[in-house]
Formats: structure tokens, C-alpha cells, sequence
């Protein structure tokens, strides 16, 4: 395990104990947006690669998700919630403002000795959350951490705008985070960084304080997610790649070395591109956006419990987490499956 980076970032002695997934149980297929807007599932196919998506029913919010993800995660690594003493929960759509939905998380799965916040990151919320519960280990600030990557898209898309709507699913992630274990294996070292000159492209526009809600915002559509997809796209094409060999040069690894790449579940043509620039076979790439579409910052640990239910991830594996989203923000990990 890497001991330092070369700009003297110590190593994130921290490793992934356990993973928990949920998804809710009702899916909107592409056969039901056609009765919704002008679209076909050949389109959306195409375009995106998705077949259905997971959608809460009406009153679910994304603390509901993240509780059950986080229950099965704390059963998973033999621990209660008594035993977590730091909340991390990656989100794009928050029960409210304020409180927090890591304090509501709290509450709810009773983890009294835990303090915690919300990480807004969009779709490298997960990286990011992961990058800080590790840090917080490292530093001795945190003995077990709780990371939760959880979001409710539905509630921010619009199901008359064609481009988005066929986009979002729902679903929440947890991991346990804990001090690496004798063999070492865990998180070695990350890449996390903002392009804030892309915040107009990918945004929703009205509900902050720069625009609060008001008869007109309501009536214009702005609370909503609005996006310019080819702008976009084109983003997340080069920072996929650029982010992922910083963090693999940084490290003496060829991309060849990797067992598995896990990339955001944003669009099945930015993962492959993606995968292409970085000479990396298809056997190597979990892709399972066609099932839930993209869930936000729930699409990485969905991903990984997908690799885990079908054996493609076994201890000790070398693996490359990586994602781009809305800021911009770019986020990906390198880490020893433990």
C-alpha cells in the first residue's frame, strides 16, 4: 500500500468492512415514459443505455432509502449502529434544506454516538463521501464511519421534459468504513476536483437562495433538473480518463493492472468511451445502468453490490471507482477490495 503521494497526501488507511444496497420497489420502464412524453425505448436505448428505473412511491424520501441501504450494510459488517460514530450521506436530493438528512439518518437507525453531515457533490457525492469518511479515519478522527451515496431523483425531474425524465432513477448505498485490517487491503489514494465554470450546464435552477420559490419559479418548470446534454457528455467523457490516470500514474499502475473499473452510472456511452481511452476490456467495466438508470450518488455502491451478486469482485482485487457530475465535479478512488 502506497504510504504517501508524491505532493505528501498521507495514504487513506481505511478500508470498506461492508455494503448495503437498496432500491425501492416500484420501476418505470421505458414501455410506460412512452405513454408519457414523445420518446421510444429504441431512443432511449440508443442514446443512454437504460431500460427501466427504480421510483420511490408518493411520501419516500431519501432518508427512507439511505436507512434501509445503511441497516443492511451495519448487519453485513457485524456491527450495530451504537458502533458508528460519523454520518456521511452523499446527496443530491435532501429530505430538506435543513435538517440535514445525515442527522434524520441518525435518528432513524439510532446511531447515538454518531455526529455527521451531508456532502452535495452530485454524482461524485459517493467519491467524495468516501474520500472524507476515509480521511476522517486516517486522522484518528473517526474510529467507524457510515458513507451513504442516496437520492430520490424523481422528486427533482420533470416528466415532461424528454431529455431529462428518462434519465433518473432511485435508489441509496452504504458502506461501513473501518481501519485496514493485517492484510492491508483498503482505500489507496484519490483524485477529487471542481470545474465551477460548468454549474449552468447541469443545475436546477430554482429553490436556493439565489432564486427561491415563488409563484413564477413554480409556474416556469425551474425547480426541476435542467440540463445541456451534449455539453455535458463531452465533460464527462475527458475527465473520466483524465481523472482516472492522474490517480493511476500517481500510483505506478497501468490500467491493465486493474481487476475492475466501476464507473458512474450516468450513460452507457460515456462509460464505454470511457473504458476505450483507458484500454480496458469490457469484462473489466461494471456497467448496470439499463436496470436503474442513473441514481446519483447511489450508482457507485449499487455497482459494486452488482459486481459482489455475481462474483466479479473478490478480496484483494485492485479497484478504480471513478465519477463526474454536476459542478462540475470529478471524483474516483483506487482501492484493495477488502
Amino acid at each position: 500500500m502506497v504510504t504517501a503521494t508524491p505532493a505528501g497526501r498521507p495514504a487513506v488507511r481505511a478500508r470498506i468492512a461492508s455494503l448495503g444496497t437498496y432500491v425501492p420497489p416500484g420501476v418505470l420502464t421505458n414501455a410506460d415514459l412512452e405513454k408519457m412524453v414523445d420518446t421510444s425505448d429504441e431512443w432511449i436505448m440508443q442514446r443512454v443505455g437504460i431500460r427501466e428505473r427504480h421510483i420511490v412511491s408518493p411520501g419516500v424520501a431519501t432518508s427512507d432509502l439511505a436507512a434501509e441501504a445503511s441497516r443492511r450494510a451495519l448487519e453485513r459488517a457485524g456491527v450495530t449502529a451504537a458502533d458508528i460514530d460519523l454520518i456521511l450521506v452523499a446527496t443530491t436530493t435532501p429530505d430538506t434544506l435543513f435538517p440535514s438528512t445525515a442527522c434524520l439518518l441518525q435518528s432513524k437507525i439510532g446511531a447515538k454516538r454518531a455526529w455527521g453531515f451531508d456532502i452535495g457533490a452530485a454524482c461524485s457525492g459517493f467519491t467524495y463521501a468516501l474520500t472524507t469518511g476515509a480521511s476522517m479515519i486516517a486522522s484518528g478522527a473517526s474510529r467507524r464511519a457510515l458513507v451513504i451515496g442516496a437520492d430520490v431523483m424523481s422528486s427533482i425531474i420533470d416528466y415532461t421534459d424528454r431529455a431529462t425524465c428518462v434519465l433518473f432513477g432511485d435508489g441509496a448505498g452504504a458502506v461501513v468504513l473501518e481501519p485496514v485490517g493485517a492484510d492491508g487491503f483498503g482505500i489507496i489514494d484519490f483524485e477529487n476536483y471542481v470545474d465551477g465554470s460548468g454549474g449552468p450546464v447541469l443545475c436546477m435552477p430554482a429553490g436556493g437562495s439565489r432564486m427561491p420559490a415563488s409563484k413564477e419559479t413554480v409556474e416556469k418548470r425551474l425547480h426541476y433538473v435542467k440540463q445541456e446534454g451534449q455539453a455535458v457528455f463531452k465533460y464527462a467523457v475527458r475527465n473520466f480518463e483524465d481523472a482516472c490516470r492522474a490517480l493511476l500514474d500517481r500510483n505506478g499502475i497501468a490500467p491493465c493492472q486493474l481487476d475492475l473499473f466501476v464507473p458512474h452510472q450516468a450513460n452507457r456511452r460515456i462509460i464505454l468511451s470511457a473504458a476505450e481511452k483507458l484500454g480496458l476490456a469490457l469484462d473489466k467495466v461494471v456497467i448496470n445502468i439499463d436496470r436503474y438508470g442513473n441514481t446519483t450518488a447511489a450508482t457507485i455502491p449499487l455497482a459494486l453490490n452488482d459486481a459482489v451478486d455475481e462474483g466479479r469482485l473478490e478480496p484483494g482485487d485492485l479497484v478504480l471507482v471513478a465519477a463526474v457530475g454536476a459542478g462540475f465535479t470529478v471524483g474516483a478512488v483506487l482501492l484493495r477490495w477488502g
